[in-house]
């Protein structure tokens, strides 16, 4: 009986065996989790330097182990981590957050976060200005503008930017007989 080995070469992202070797992009993420399952379950290495060859804990192997025995080959994929909804902005946080802004369109964000806190709603003043900010009902704020230079400054600015053209030298006028054109 004949044994084959395979070895996968986590540097040059190479799988080699007794044939030849293939190589494996480091963004495939599914791919290296497989290549980790095969080394620890069918090549009888120790799950422990195998799951630090992949650079996770042994651990972490198990539970990808799971996963490919609950979904295959699919079930290897990286899924989104974090919350999986708005769990602080939830429906009804967003509509109180309409109604108190209906109700009274001079409350700041600071005054709704505060009222719906009150009222239970365990939000940040944050997530009240988003929500603001999502529906477009944030309050356009005027910046300070300068104050307007003294004429005579400005004059010399415009002079500055928009310099007169050079006058050309007018040549003296002969006077000449009238013609039928004058």
């Amino acid at each position: 009986m004949k044994t084959t080995s395979l070895q996968f070469d986590s540097h040059s992202h190479l799988l080699r065996g007794p044939g030849g070797s293939l190589p494996v992009p480091a963004s495939d993420l599914q791919a290296q989790r497989l290549l980790m399952l095969i080394e620890g379950e069918c090549l009888g290495e120790p799950v422990g330097a195998v799951a630090q060859k992949y650079g996770y804990c042994r651990q972490r192997y198990y539970q990808v182990l799971d996963q490919f025995k609950q979904g295959g080959v699919a079930a290897l994929l990286p899924q989104k981590t974090g919350p999986k909804s708005n769990y602080r902005r939830t429906d009804q946080v967003v509509r109180q957050v309409l109604r108190y802004i209906f109700l009274d369109p001079g409350a700041s964000p600071e005054v709704i976060a505060q009222k719906l806190r009150q009222t239970h709603f365990p939000i940040s003043l944050r997530s009240v200005q988003r929500i603001i900010a999502d529906y477009g009902l944030q309050k356009k704020t005027l910046s300070p503008q300068p104050q307007n230079p003294a004429p005579a400054s400005a004059h010399a600015a415009r002079a500055r930017q928009n310099p007169r053209p050079a006058r050309r030298r007018s040549l003296p006028r002969t006077r000449g007989p009238a013609g039928p054109g004058r």
